[in-house]
């Protein structure tokens, strides 16, 4: 018979503001004080809730998965010329 592990609680870095972390879990967003969070945490990791560290191999896969979204998405396209502001 195969134990069952409980999958662990993760969370995404969606942004900080302040002193506040904005993560998304499961889904939904959820806010979290910064200082409850590992120190230095920034924005794009992936925290493991329940060790409350920071996962650094979820996280680098998760930038990869991004950067080939990103790709993806601008292939054969050029940037907008001109000045532009966000």
């Amino acid at each position: 018979m195969t134990k069952k592990t409980k999958p662990r609680s993760r969370a995404t870095v969606d942004r900080i503001e302040d002193d506040v972390a904005v993560l998304v879990v499961d889904g939904q967003q959820v806010t979290r004080a910064l200082d409850a969070l590992p120190p230095g945490v920034r924005e794009g990791d992936v925290v493991d809730l329940e060790a409350g560290t920071v996962d650094a191999e979820a996280t680098e896969a998760l930038r990869a998965d991004v950067r080939a979204a990103r790709e993806r998405a601008m292939h054969g396209k050029k940037p907008p010329a001109g000045d532009f502001d966000l």
